[in-house]
Formats: C-alpha cells, sequence, structure tokens
C-alpha cells in the first residue's frame, strides 16, 4: 500500500505496486521494440484516443486503481491519476546484470520501448525515473527508444542521451500541425510545434530522433499531409511512422464528444462519419496512399502502418500493397536493423 494519493490540480498521484520490471513486447510488429518498460501507469495527458485504458495492464487491476488513487472507471478517469515507479532504474540495472537471454527480433531488433503506455515525460517526475532508465539500459549496451509528446523536457537530460549515443533514440507522436484540433482530443498534452522544436534541438544534439505522424485525422487534406512531413522532416528523422486514426477502439465516441465540446465540429463530424466502416476504409487508404507519394517525392524515410483489419476490408490490389507494408522492414537506421535497399511498395 503507498502512501495515501494527494490531488494535485486534478490530478491523483501515488506509488505504483508493480513488480514487473522489464516486459515483452508485441509491438515488435510495428518495427518499435521487443521489451518495454513503463514508468508509470496512467497519464497526465488524456488523449481521449488512447488505447492504454483499455489494456491488461489497466483493465486488470480495477482493485488496486481504486485502494491506491481511488479511480472507479479507468477509461473516463483517465488522465487524472499517475501511479509513478520510482526506484525503477536501480531495479532495472540489477535485473540486466542478471539476465542472460535477450529477444532480439528481426522487426523489433532487440530495442526497449519506454513508455508506450504512458508518456516517460510527462513531468518532471516521471521524466526522472526515464533518465536513469535511459543511463541503466546504456550501461548495459541495450537499445532504448524513448517516445513522448514532451521532448522539450527530455531536453533536461541531454546529458544521458548524448552519453547513450547510438543505443537510443527519441520521438513524438505529431498527428497534425493544427494546435486546435490536436489539443481538443490530447488535452493536456505540449503542442505539435512544441513538439517539432524539441525533436529538433535533439537532432542539433546529434541525439537521433524518430516521429509517428499518427494518429492523422480526416480533416488532413493531401495539402495538410503534405505540410505535416515537410515539417517534421526538418528534425531529421530515422524514420516517419505513419497510421490514419482508428475508430474500432472502445474510447473512439470520446474522441467525437471532446472535438465538438471544444468546438472543433469540423474535426468532430469527419471523426463521426469514419464510424462507417466504408467511409473509414476510404479515409484510411487515402491517407495511407498520399504520405507514401509524398514521401517518395520528398525522399522521406515513410514507413506505413496499415491497420490489419483495413486488410480486411479491402480487396486486391489494394490489400497486397498493404500487406507488402505490413511485411516491409522499417527504414529505420537504428539497433543494427537491416533496413530495405528496394522502392516502397508498389501503389495500386
Amino acid at each position: 500500500m503507498s502512501l495515501t494519493p494527494r490531488l494535485d490540480d486534478e490530478l491523483r498521484t501515488g506509488d505504483d505496486p508493480t513488480k514487473a520490471i522489464l516486459s515483452e513486447s508485441s509491438l515488435n510488429s510495428k518495427h518499435l521494440c521487443d521489451y518495454v518498460i513503463n514508468v508509470a501507469t496512467g497519464c497526465r495527458h488524456g488523449c481521449k484516443f488512447c488505447y492504454v485504458p483499455s489494456t491488461p495492464n489497466i483493465r486488470a487491476r480495477p482493485d488496486m486503481l481504486e485502494e491506491e488513487v481511488g479511480v472507479r472507471n479507468s477509461q473516463k478517469e483517465w488522465g487524472s491519476y499517475v501511479l509513478y515507479r520510482d526506484g525503477l532504474a536501480e531495479k532495472l540495472d540489477a535485473h540486466l546484470e542478471r539476465k542472460r537471454t535477450w529477444k532480439n527480433t528481426e522487426k523489433g531488433c532487440g530495442i526497449v520501448g519506454i513508455s508506450f503506455s504512458t508518456d516517460c515525460y510527462m513531468d518532471g517526475r516521471a521524466g526522472g525515473i526515464t533518465r536513469g532508465v535511459v543511463g541503466a539500459l546504456a550501461k548495459h549496451g541495450k537499445y532504448a527508444r524513448v517516445l513522448t509528446r514532451n521532448p522539450i523536457l527530455a531536453l533536461q537530460d541531454h546529458d544521458v542521451f548524448e552519453d547513450a549515443g547510438e543505443h537510443v533514440v527519441v520521438g513524438s507522436s505529431i498527428p497534425s500541425l493544427d494546435a486546435s484540433e490536436v489539443g481538443a482530443i490530447e488535452p493536456s498534452a505540449p503542442t505539435p510545434e512544441h513538439r517539432i522544436r524539441g525533436l529538433n534541438e535533439f537532432n542539433e544534439r546529434g541525439v537521433r530522433t524518430f516521429v509517428s505522424a499518427s494518429p492523422t485525422y480526416p480533416t488532413l487534406d493531401r495539402e495538410s499531409l503534405r505540410n505535416l512531413l515537410l515539417k517534421v522532416s526538418k528534425c531529421d528523422p530515422a524514420v516517419i511512422f505513419h497510421e490514419p486514426i482508428n475508430p474500432r477502439a472502445g474510447n473512439f465516441e470520446m474522441c467525437v464528444r471532446a472535438a465538438r465540446e471544444n468546438g472543433e465540429l469540423k474535426l468532430a463530424n469527419g471523426l463521426e462519419s469514419l464510424q462507417n466502416i466504408d467511409q473509414w476504409v476510404q479515409y484510411a487508404v487515402s491517407h495511407l496512399r498520399a504520405v507514401q507519394e509524398i514521401g517518395s517525392e520528398l525522399d522521406l524515410p515513410i514507413h506505413l502502418w496499415p491497420d490489419k483489419e483495413l486488410v480486411k476490408r479491402t480487396e486486391p490490389p489494394v490489400s497486397d500493397w498493404l500487406t507488402a507494408w505490413r511485411e516491409r522492414q522499417s527504414p529505420e537506421n537504428f539497433a543494427g536493423r537491416d533496413t530495405p535497399a528496394d522502392d516502397f511498395p508498389e501503389l495500386p
């Protein structure tokens, strides 16, 4: 049992009793990592589309969440509670000293993802834990992928990233350049411009970067997508991942409602239209096609993430094209990855 949680600007915080230190991950299917480490349970940002509250890590522990921070509905209260894993770096260091085997798949490359169920730089306390985790992994020669919507805050630890050298890459999710639309469904996360500025500075310091241009919204036309890719390319990312937003998640209705309540009616209506599966297929294929075409035009290291349901909902040659992307190796030159030498899969 942790200390009594406190109310801090409506954020309930406590200590995370999780025993697991390093967990194997299926995110190798997206060329991200073979392991994950999460520095906390819960997240300040409260992104409405976030899949994490529906995962076993949250759903399977309702009693713990209620006991530690008074959570009764983990999905609806997402963004209002965080349990931190202080001391994680020391435990990880000891764990790595003992560990004799290491998962290293063709797509995951033995990389450790930090953090894919929370934002590891959502605040200073989480950042302090992350600093130690990155240092411990580098000490043991392990590769770390740091994903944060707050790379400006991560710059407080630039020395650790610089010391880690080839063993670390830092990136951010940037779905759109429209700060109002992004703010409507990512209510407490930094603006897209803020994220890009942070990645630019990391790049200037010689730290490898990556971008997840996802999940892109139905309000983005081809010109908007081009502007987004041009903007994020300035930080010289090793890869730009892309994925359209997926309406199948149980919390998608919360995205629609948040956009509407924040006055982003075009976004709300666009999102709502995607609940029609045929509309979603048309939009998703259109965005994926446009990003590949723009990436080819601008000579960018694009990697598309087509949803497997999208593959099922399409016919050849479109489904063949999407499948080729799901099977294709990422172009990211990191962790000894065998990057593809051929061109992008042929457009249908």
